[in-house]
């Protein structure tokens, strides 16, 4: 299968097994035993384990039923807390004798971590992060081509199936509308909105060598606005106005927005719509050019469990799962066949930057470099 894009994101290391993962929830996130599970709604669970079959086209081996799959699966993943809970949680209920242990941090330190457990590999399956971040470390990754491959556009693949998409990401400047309004402000529209004087410190950024979703904000502004060469001059400028004021997690980003902290932050889709019902907050697409990259999923060569893997794979990319995320937590479906959720706009009709994948992924040492050296000069 061919084709490309990614992204990547969050820092917080902790290993959790499915029941740690729901530690603290709502009873629509908290992970059950499959006894519990069963006992409290026998029979839906048999409906998601059935729909699941279904939408999912063929597991692995599909012959078995979802009950018949037992064992573990190791999930890496830099995803925010609830998506990601929720996305275990579902795959549990519906194969109910698989394990899940997942271990959560930023995509850098992930796929690094996957790089030096090579030679005795520990996670079956790196869900999450930015395919331009994947793709700098596909040696690592296993060729798959999953079960709902026809719903995939080539676009959201890696040309040698190491990584499939399966979230398109826009990235999005979120901000306040209280303190835009008490300062007279008007809403920037664009990037180039950003490096006007009124924003000097009042924008929140994050260090692209931390965060992959920073990272792909960097390569989108250098190619919307003059290239690989002279996009830097665009950048040197956004710094300047930046104050000094570095974020250290992508997380925080929208968070200090919200909170009041910072007047604008660069942002993922995905996490600005979650204030969709707060007044005070909003978000605009760049109309001088975004990129949507895609979050991927992962193979990891020569996982331990590398069925259960394979089935992991082949359900967040399957209608339900996809459903699920899109719906509760503002993710873009992947997925032809499906829509987006209310407040997303068309992928059609937003003004979309030409992302060079293949520059941002073989290239990132040496671009991160260069913004480090605009922060010290």
């Amino acid at each position: 299968m061919k084709k490309r894009f990614v992204a990547a994101s969050l820092a917080t290391m902790m290993a959790l097994s499915l029941a740690a993962c729901g530690g603290g929830k709502t009873a629509e996130t908290q992970a059950a035993a499959p006894s519990e599970t069963a006992a409290q709604t026998e029979a839906p669970a048999e409906t998601k384990a059935e729909e699941a079959k279904e939408e999912a086209s063929e597991a692995p081996a599909g012959e078995k039923a979802p009950e018949d799959y037992t064992g573990t699966v190791v999930v890496y993943s830099p995803h925010d807390a609830d998506p990601l809970n929720a996305g275990v949680n579902l795959f549990m209920e519906t194969y109910p004798n698989v394990k899940v242990e997942v271990v959560a941090a930023g995509t850098g330190e992930l796929c690094n971590r996957i790089a030096a457990e090579s030679a005795n590999p520990i996670a079956d399956v790196l869900w999450g992060g930015g395919a331009d971040s994947l793709a700098a470390f596909k040696e690592y990754f296993a060729p798959y081509v999953c079960a709902n491959d026809e719903f995939i556009g080539e676009a959201y693949k890696d040309p040698d199936d190491m990584w499939i998409g399966e979230s398109p990401l826009p990235m999005v400047i979120f901000y306040n509308k209280d303190l835009i309004e008490k300062d007279g402000l008007s809403i920037p529209e664009g990037w180039e909105d950003l490096i006007k004087p009124e924003w000097k410190g009042k924008i929140a950024f994050c260090l692209p060598s931390k965060s992959g979703s920073a990272y792909t904000q960097l390569c989108t502004m250098i190619l919307g606005h003059g290239g690989k060469e002279d996009g830097w001059d665009f950048i040197k400028q956004l710094y300047d106005n930046l104050d000094g004021k570095i974020v250290d997690s992508s997380g925080k980003c929208h968070k200090m927005v919200a909170d009041g902290e910072f007047y604008v932050g660069l942002t993922l889709e995905k996490a600005a719509i979650q204030y969709k019902d707060d007044p005070s907050v909003g978000f605009v697409y760049p109309k001088d050019g975004t990129s949507a990259v895609p979050d991927g999923v992962a193979l990891v060569k020569g996982a331990p469990n590398e069925e259960n893997a394979k089935l992991f794979i082949d359900f967040v990319t399957s209608k339900e799962c996809q459903t699920e995320q899109s719906q509760n937590w503002g993710r873009r479906p992947v997925r032809s066949d499906m829509e987006v959720a209310d407040g997303l706009a068309k992928l059609e009709d937003i003004v979309l930057v030409d992302y060079d994948f293949d520059w941002a992924a073989n290239e990132k040492e040496s671009i991160i470099e260069k913004f480090n050296d605009i922060m010290v000069d």
